[in-house]
């Protein structure tokens, strides 16, 4: 399909979703679904009072999981103290909003599966991305850390599943990395009539995750919205923040800037009231959380 202008307001994110899930393109994609764990967590941390003792349950109801988080809680971050032994302690080390980003990446990542060889070290590199987000959004007034780190962990979680859904669609990554002459999105919409942006968008509406989080991940292409008046200031932040965590890991990586940041990295770090010696000492600041991750 041709990627007509999106609109541009959660509701109208969360409209044209439904419509094109309903009698669209859509149709044809499968989304795994949300895991139960993840409902349960959800529904544990949205209350006014968090449930600990059922984020515990949660943790500790699968081995692999409560690994990820006692491996975490005894990390380089925490080289000064004893190994953590329990479910329990991880917890109270690593506190309630990084355990609930660890549960929620560990679920996510086994129920919606990158290892194409297309797709190599995807979820690797989300949770870099999250992790990046999460410290860019504590230097940040208006950025909720919790929303920054899940945000970077579906950014691109239209891809694997496209994947499951299209045998074509490994063809297309091929050559929408190859071709010049248009966007990588362009190529998803030449040859599925969708991308990656809308569908990560669909997940994130049919996993119940924040419709700020939806909106940014429907817009993280559409950069030249940056700033619209009609856009919830939230969604204008994740998407700019994502931009600029994009961008510090390519330079991690020692690779080249992508077009996206050649065009819009200075109109991202504008939104953000921020400059190239803010994107320094960003660098320098988060980069080393990677090693510690």
């Amino acid at each position: 399909m041709i990627r007509a202008a999106p609109p541009l307001t959660t509701d109208g994110i969360a409209g044209e979703i439904d419509h094109a899930r309903s009698r669209g393109p859509l149709q044809q994609i499968v989304i795994p679904p949300c895991p139960a764990l993840l409902t349960r967590l959800q529904q544990a941390l949205a209350l006014a009072e968090p449930d600990l003792g059922e984020v515990a349950r949660i943790a500790s109801s699968d081995v692999a999981m409560s690994a990820v988080l006692i491996r975490q809680a005894s990390g380089a971050q925490f080289a000064g103290f004893a190994p953590a032994q329990t479910v329990g302690q991880a917890m109270t080390r690593l506190g309630l909003t990084q355990t609930a980003a660890l549960m929620t990446g560990f679920l996510a990542r086994q129920s919606i599966r990158a290892d194409s060889p297309h797709l190599q070290g995807f979820w690797e590199r989300s949770g870099q991305r999250a992790v990046v987000l999460d410290g860019l959004a504590r230097q940040m007034p208006d950025l909720s850390p919790d929303l920054a780190h899940t945000f970077g962990l579906f950014l691109h979680v239209g891809m694997p599943v496209l994947l499951q859904s299209f045998r074509s669609y490994a063809g297309t990554i091929v050559e929408g990395q190859a071709r010049r002459d248009r966007t990588f999105v362009q190529t998803e919409n030449a040859n599925h009539r969708t991308d990656h942006a809308v569908v990560g968008a669909l997940v994130a509406r049919v996993w119940r995750l924040a419709p700020t989080v939806m909106g940014a991940i429907r817009l993280h292409h559409d950069l030249a919205s940056l700033g619209d008046s009609s856009i919830e200031p939230e969604v204008h932040t994740l998407v700019a923040a994502g931009l600029v965590a994009e961008h510090l890991l390519r330079r991690h990586q020692g690779l080249d800037a992508e077009a996206d940041w050649v065009q819009h990295g200075a109109q991202a770090l504008a939104w953000l009231h921020a400059g190239p010696e803010d994107l320094q000492d960003w660098e320098h600041t988060l980069l080393p959380l990677l090693e510690a991750a």
